[in-house]
């Protein structure tokens, strides 16, 4: 679990977010009301401004502080993901670019990348500058919206059937059978995973890896069961039956909550350009180092269909990214086939290769074409609101 920018829940107005690499130094703003320079340190949050006119807002975030940090604008309720930047490093800084309309949000630095935060309100103040699509394209981007909100709901129905699946097996003690089934379950959480993350209550309960707990934080979910199945040669104790059974009944709980705020879900078509963009994120911070799946190295799994859905959403929009900038278009249609390849090289009759069978030229190849795809990825949320 990493936390790239979330699809955010029901609006009437598109949200957009988007973020720049890091690079060294940031200048502090132009004067522009919209624009607000934010500086993180190891114990402050410090911000410009704590309020800003509706429209396209810029967060320049600094990090002044000795651990890699994150940057997060929330909804009013403090849990919704409407727009973030993480892993700035020390002396570095990047953008946060975010489409707004009126309303309450909440700030939030995040120094060592963990805890809630160091938080504070922001307001924004109604403005002649709104989202917008232009009347052009309502065609295209109604087409979008549909199938993509198809899409996630037939990948959260195909969850919700696979993880009932997966739990009586584990809860009966078949073991074996839960361990072929569980990289194919959690296939449909990876595919839709920008959009579970935006529940910031369900996606720790459900997808939390040890390294990233928290002090006094219960470890549940996917990788809790995880460790039971392949656990490591010695100091672990294998759960009771009772226990098999609390974190089994709890995961399925969760992933039936899942799925009914799912299906309340709509789309905007800026949110579909940027989810396919945070599911490429997820791959370069977990995946393509081999840290999600660390007790049963299923990460290709993972990595495949994070690219399924980061692929889905962009061939969603594709048709307005031709008309606006067909070399783009090109561009990211000619990387997804290039690591789609690379994917399909590791491919075996029951899935893919564990990773940690991968040699470390192999790794180093699927990461040099993750990046040379995420690079030009960066530009889909522009291109198709420009």
């Amino acid at each position: 679990m990493r936390k790239p920018l979330a699809i955010a829940l029901v609006a009437a107005v598109p949200l957009v977010a988007a973020c720049t690499e890091n690079t060294r130094g940031d200048d502090s703003g132009s004067g522009d009301a919209r624009t607000v320079s934010v500086t993180s340190t190891d114990d402050a949050c410090d911000l410009s401004a704590v309020d800003a006119p509706s429209g396209t807002l810029r967060f320049k975030v600094t990090n002044d502080g000795s651990q890699v940090t994150e940057f997060y604008l929330l909804g009013e309720d403090g849990l919704r993901i409407v727009g973030e930047v993480e892993n700035i490093g020390p002396q570095l800084s990047r953008e946060l670019v975010v489409n707004a309309p009126a309303g309450s949000y909440v700030t939030a630095c995040k120094p060592g990348m963990k805890g809630d935060g160091i938080r504070a309100d922001f307001t924004v103040s109604k403005s002649d500058e709104e989202p917008a699509v232009s009347a052009d394209d309502q065609q295209l981007v109604g087409q979008a919206l549909k199938n993509y909100q198809a899409y996630v709901q037939d990948q959260s129905d195909q969850l919700v059937a696979k993880t009932q699946q997966f739990v009586e097996l584990y809860e009966s003690g078949r073991d074996d059978e839960a361990r072929a089934l569980y990289p194919e379950a959690r296939v449909h959480w990876e595919r839709i995973e920008t959009v579970a993350e935006s529940f910031g209550d369900l996606d720790p309960m459900m997808d939390a890896r040890e390294a990233d707990l928290e002090e006094g934080q219960e470890w549940t979910g996917w990788h809790r069961i995880e460790k039971d199945l392949w656990p490591p040669a010695t100091g672990y104790t294998p759960l009771t039956d009772q226990e098999r059974a609390t974190y089994a009944e709890d995961l399925m709980k969760n992933t039936e909550t899942l799925d009914k705020r799912v299906q309340r879900l709509t789309y905007t078509v800026d949110q579909i350009a940027n989810g396919s963009r945070g599911l490429l994120e997820e791959v370069a911070t977990g995946k393509v180092t081999g840290e999600e799946e660390i007790w049963s190295h299923t990460d290709l799994w993972d990595f495949q269909a994070n690219v399924d859905g980061a692929r889905v959403a962009y061939e969603g929009v594709q048709p307005i990214v031709e008309q606006k900038d067909p070399e783009l278009a090109t561009t990211l249609t000619a990387r997804f086939a290039a690591l789609q390849k690379l994917l399909d090289a590791q491919r075996t009759d029951t899935g893919f290769v564990y990773y940690d069978d991968l040699s470390q030229d192999q790794v180093q190849q699927l990461s040099n074409a993750v990046n040379a795809l995420s690079e030009p990825l960066a530009n889909l949320t522009a291109a198709v609101l420009s």
